[in-house]
């Protein structure tokens, strides 16, 4: 599966990066808990240079919390990194940025000068939410789909901090299978962009193998069904995706998997670990055509 997703507003939004990124003291990347790797922009890295960044693993309820304790280890190694996971419409934790900004350039804020900071992160990654927090009041659009904030803006947190917003920015390919695919679980990638039981049969194989508990108490199983196809079947029979005649509509019950995953309805998942992003996902799933019709 290769997703080549690029919308004309992500270009403009890499020429603004561009053109913004030496006049700016500090990068906050927002990424999402539950996929840091996939979720983060390997331009960004190239783009910031030696300049400090805050890596912020947004939708921190809703990722694994004993992997994402490894990760802030694992991301902090970097240099001039800090990362801190939290739920970006939580205020208490909105608050800590600033102080971590403040933090990591004191000599700036002993000049009284204005921290000149970027904030960037891929499509519905919750940008834009924390930019929200972070003022108190809504300066940013938000929403649940990707596209959303689609024109740079300056907002002064009146703080001594001064934030520049980009639309989400992802690359022109995404060409890596298991990173496409874990961004097409987690919702960055617009429904369009990719084919849903794919996607919705690869998650449920990477929850398998890695959290069968949670599937089995969400769904009330005795046991998991012995390949990924049926199991997203099993699901769908349960919640009553069904067709004329009984049979289960795959593609109800794929959509029914990533909802449910994205929600946190199945239970706090992270897609990635620092030591390895083995599993389905790398793998990848061959829907055999009548394999799943069976």
């Amino acid at each position: 599966m290769i997703i080549d997703w690029y919308p004309g507003h992500m270009k403009k939004a890499r020429a603004q990066i561009l053109e913004i990124m030496p006049k700016i003291d500090l990068v906050i990347e927002v990424l999402d808990a539950r996929l840091p790797t996939s979720s983060a922009n390997p331009l960004l890295e190239r783009l910031r240079g030696d300049k400090p960044c805050i890596k912020v693993l947004n939708k921190n309820d809703l990722a694994d919390p004993t992997i994402t304790k490894r990760w802030v280890t694992f991301l902090e190694k970097q240099q001039g990194v800090k990362a801190i996971p939290l739920e970006a419409t939580n205020r208490r934790d909105g608050g800590l940025i600033p102080k971590m900004c403040r933090k990591l350039l004191p000599e700036r804020c002993k000049a009284k000068k204005p921290l000149r900071v970027l904030v960037v992160g891929i499509p519905n990654v919750g940008k834009s939410t924390l930019i929200n927090t972070m003022a108190g009041k809504k300066m940013a659009r938000v929403g649940d789909k990707p596209a959303i904030t689609t024109c740079p803006q300056q907002i002064d947190l009146r703080n001594g901090i001064l934030l520049s917003d980009t639309p989400g920015l992802l690359w022109p390919v995404l060409d890596d299978i298991a990173g496409a695919c874990r961004l097409a679980a987690s919702g960055a990638i617009g429904d369009n962009a990719f084919d849903t039981i794919e996607v919705g049969v690869t998650t449920a194989q990477y929850l398998a193998e890695k959290y069968p508990a949670l599937l089995l108490k969400r769904y009330k199983m005795a046991e998991l069904a012995d390949s990924p196809v049926r199991i997203v079947e099993e699901l769908g029979r349960r919640r009553g995706c069904l067709i004329k005649g009984g049979d289960v509509d795959l593609h109800r019950a794929a959509e029914l998997v990533l909802r449910e995953f994205r929600s946190g309805s199945v239970g706090r998942i992270s897609l990635e670990r620092p030591e390895e992003t083995g599993g389905a996902f790398n793998q990848g799933v061959t829907l055999d055509e009548n394999q799943a019709q069976d």
